[in-house]
């Protein structure tokens, strides 16, 4: 049945933001016979700062959406090797029950048009070069009812005059905008000061080791000799994209002093310029540009529904603190919001079905309250460089240590019938208080 201009601007639910949070969230309600709308700003193929490297909690959900991760452009790894104060350790990806045994590394440029097409497969709408300008509230009961657009041209202006947006309507709503938080901000969900926030900083760079069989973390940023020069700020990462490239970059916490006042991108080329020339890392063989980006960690806006949207991924928060790590976290709050939004949508509008839509912040608090408490307590440990320096010396020469580690930093443990670490993670979380 073809559908009228009117049907078109309808749906049983609106997603805005086709990354990793959006195109989760399209999927499985796709899948569940929702009708879902997804509204992207971008036209695909469109790039994202990124680390790009997926642990294997990102990969759980990529092989539960079916997506063939044996197809060519999928680089996997083993685990992750670790490189600081003069120690270099490899830690495989631990063997459990819940999780996959290995990672993934896939530019986001690939990345976000294969999960937006697989959503759209699936029986999504999606709608590129669409800009999403805010929420459309019912001014008698104040619940959004849907979004304002702006249709975009290929260079991304405005098509049509000022004040001829498009509206979108359903009864609900899952902002997974990213950063910018547009929808959240326009309800009054301010970010959270006392957070942690991060900068990423990458570039591309052609080098012999694209095929890196780990995904590699440095703790320590030199420029120069390490121990006889300057120890720049933030920690740094090698991601072997396998198409000839890796992914470089380096991150930094507003828990260092040295957050407000660091040029991001010269911190990256010292420490590069300082690493073997056989590797690449210099300027003649960079791919593109260097960008940087925001990194909104541990639940920095809150409440994660109100009124009528569910926040997913960025929008609300969810980038791990110890570690950086968002794509997982978006991946999951999707699937997590999607089946929300699908019980709630069978039960009649009225409190029985906010009750369903309120449960999905209660159950994010359940999942990851206590481990993100957790990690902003690390964020702010290691944002002192004392700290870090006598963590890196006297930690990384105890290999049972940094296997725990592993686990804590990435969130990988079984929740039942795991080893001891697992059970130590397991209740260290569950005590924490998720504020």
């Amino acid at each position: 049945m073809s559908r009228t201009p009117a049907d078109a601007a309808a749906a049983d639910v609106i997603v805005v933001g086709a990354g990793p949070a959006g195109s989760s969230a399209a999927f499985h309600l796709a899948q569940a016979g929702v009708d879902v709308l997804l509204l992207e700003k971008s036209a695909f193929p469109r790039d994202k700062i990124c680390g790009d490297g997926l642990t294997p909690r990102a990969v759980r959900q990529l092989v539960a959406m079916g997506l063939d991760l044996d197809a060519p452009g999928w680089a996997r790894n083993q685990g992750l090797r670790i490189v600081g104060a003069g120690h270099r350790l490899e830690l495989p990806w631990p063997e459990l029950a819940s999780f996959p045994p290995y990672g993934m590394v896939r530019t986001r440029m690939d990345f976000d048009e294969i999960l937006a097409r697989h959503a759209q497969k699936a029986g999504a709408r999606l709608m590129e070069r669409t800009a999403v300008t805010g929420p459309l509230v019912d001014e008698r009961s104040g619940r959004v009812v849907g979004v304002t657009a702006k249709p975009l041209d290929d260079s991304g202006r405005r098509i049509g005059a000022l004040g001829d947006d498009l509206e979108f309507r359903a009864p609900v709503v899952i902002a997974a905008d990213g950063v910018s938080a547009r929808i959240a901000i326009a309800l009054g969900l301010q970010r959270r000061e006392d957070r942690p926030m991060g900068v990423a900083v990458r570039a591309y760079y052609e080098t012999p080791r694209h095929d890196d069989a780990w995904m590699e973390s440095w703790l320590e940023l030199w420029d120069g000799t390490p121990g006889q020069s300057d120890l720049l700020p933030g920690y740094g990462w090698i991601f072997g994209v396998g198409d000839g490239t890796a992914n470089v970059g380096l991150g930094i916490l507003n828990t260092s002093k040295a957050f407000q006042h660091v040029d991001y991108k010269d911190v990256l080329q010292r420490w590069l310029a300082n690493t073997p020339e056989e590797w690449g890392f210099r300027d003649e063989n960079r791919v593109g540009r260097i960008g940087s980006a925001a990194l909104p960690m541990g639940f920095n806006r809150k409440p994660h529904y109100t009124r009528g949207v569910l926040l997913a991924g960025d929008s609300g928060g969810m980038v791990n603190p110890f570690n950086g790590e968002g794509i997982d976290y978006a991946l999951e709050s999707g699937h997590i919001a999607a089946e929300t939004v699908v019980q709630a949508l069978a039960t009649p509008e009225g409190p029985a079905r906010e009750r369903i839509l309120q449960g999905y912040a209660a159950e994010l608090e359940s999942a990851y309250g206590g481990y993100f408490t957790l990690g902003r307590v690390f964020a702010k440990m290691i944002g002192n460089p004392t700290f870090m320096k006598q963590a890196t010396r006297y930690g990384l020469p105890r290999t049972t240590l940094m296997k725990f580690m592993l686990k804590l930093m990435a969130n990988l443990t079984d929740p039942r019938d795991g080893d001891v670490s697992d059970r130590v993670i397991n209740a260290l979380a569950k005590v924490a208080p998720a504020a």
